[in-house]
């Protein structure tokens, strides 16, 4: 455990900074071994309680990615409908890769395992919370990998987790299309696609109480 060089520190930060999430895909196959090492890196990753709730399903069977594809696509006409006006502009944008991508995984919240450490007020808040750390750690090592991964929210939970045979008590909460890109987008795709802005850190930081902002000293 030694402490991080000034070139070592900059890669991390430029991880971060360039971490994208995408939608273009390229046919390329993975390497097993670079899988193997993503997800070994996402099970590095923080969990409340040392819990780790996450399971991560590899979905091979081209018949099950078809299915989960259409899944999607219902779940995109209905947020079409719900946007109103924006609806076209809505589908205008490409919102997965899962046909596309090298590799499709299922983020899955397992079943409560009981644990009260550092959860007992906000049990299912914290779980999940450790199932997105997991998540970023493979974005971030996918990005050093010079691998994309785009994060998809839009389906049915108790749809999906019947098409995965999930236990009771599990809940996917994010399919992961994963992959060789042509390109990167050189800043986030919703913000190329004039869908929304990002805002700045110092607006969203906040000293002692709610909206009062002031200049970090």
């Amino acid at each position: 455990m030694t402490r991080f060089t000034e070139q070592e520190r900059s890669a991390v930060y430029r991880a971060m900074r360039e971490r994208r999430d995408m939608r273009h895909f390229l046919p390329d196959p993975m390497d097993p071994k670079i899988l193997a090492r993503l997800l070994a890196a996402a099970h590095q990753a923080p969990s409340v309680g040392l819990m780790q709730p996450w399971r991560f399903i590899r979905v091979a069977d081209a018949a099950l990615r078809e299915r989960i594809a259409s899944l999607v696509a219902e779940e995109r006409e209905a947020t079409a409908m719900a946007l109103g006006d924006r609806a076209g502009e809505f589908l205008r944008l490409k919102v997965e890769g899962v046909r596309e991508c090298a590799e499709l995984l299922v983020a899955v919240l397992a079943p409560d395992d009981g644990t009260v450490f550092g959860r007992r007020t906000l049990p299912e808040e914290m779980a999940l919370c450790s199932v997105a750390c997991a998540i970023q750690n493979l974005w971030l090592a996918a990005r050093a990998e010079n691998l994309g991964l785009g994060w998809v929210s839009m389906f049915d939970p108790a749809t999906l987790g019947r098409l995965l045979a999930v236990p009771a008590g599990a809940k996917p909460v994010a399919i992961l299309c994963l992959g060789h890109v042509k390109a990167f987008y050189p800043i986030p795709m919703l913000e190329l696609e004039g869908w929304r802005r990002g805002r700045p850190w110092q607006e969203l930081v906040f000293h002692d109480t709610w909206g009062n902002s002031e200049p970090l000293s």
